[in-house]
């Protein structure tokens, strides 16, 4: 579970809220727990995006589109290519991983 956003809401409330610093820390709590729970569902979609895939895809398509992409990608493809080629072959891979990692923890919980 996560807590950062309770503590930076509750800190920032107390600071914030200057007539009733106990109030603005209640707030903050609040506020924090809303981003901690995912409430807002800030871009749940964007990891799928990234492998070229919806949320309904299996455990088997999302690990297939994986593969896919990252044998695609790999930096290693283009070890003797033009440094800028190698660059964007990393970032690309980068994005991929991360993308990966992200649906594997969304699928956790």
């Amino acid at each position: 579970m996560r807590w950062y956003g309770k503590l930076l809401g509750f800190i920032a409330g107390a600071l914030l809220f200057r007539p009733n610093p106990l109030f603005g820390a209640a707030l903050g709590v609040l506020l924090g727990h809303a981003f901690d729970s995912d409430w807002f569902r800030l871009n749940r979609d964007a990891p799928y995006r990234e492998l070229g895939l919806t949320r309904e895809a299996s455990d088997a398509e999302v690990e297939l589109a994986y593969r896919r992409l990252i044998s695609q990608y790999h930096p290693d493809k283009v070890a003797g290519a033009a440094p800028e080629l190698r660059a964007q072959a990393e970032r690309k891979a980068r994005q991929i991983n991360a993308a990966y990692d992200r649906i594997k923890t969304l699928r956790k919980r």
